[in-house]
């Protein structure tokens, strides 16, 4: 069993870039297939919050850093984090 880990983000004001990329953030996540994996964007679409299950926080990073948000500079700040859910 892994670790659980957040990835918590806030995107840039770049509303055209960002829609342009979000089909491809979608997939992205969808095709991982992690356990444990919920996610999705706050109400007022100022970043989304991710929660997943990995080996290690090496591991939950490089999940994080392939992100097409990540790898086109969408990201205003971004945190991993590991969870202690009780």
């Amino acid at each position: 069993m892994g670790k659980r880990f957040v990835f918590f983000y806030f995107m840039k004001k770049e509303p055209e870039k960002i829609r342009a990329v979000v089909p491809s953030h979608i997939e992205y996540w969808k095709t991982c297939n992690l356990k444990e994996y919920l996610g999705g964007p706050f109400s007022d679409k100022s970043g989304g919050l991710i929660s997943f299950e990995a080996e290690n926080l090496e591991e939950a990073t490089r999940i994080i850093m392939n992100d097409p948000f990540v790898l086109q500079g969408l990201l205003e700040n971004k945190w991993v984090k590991e969870w202690a859910v009780e």
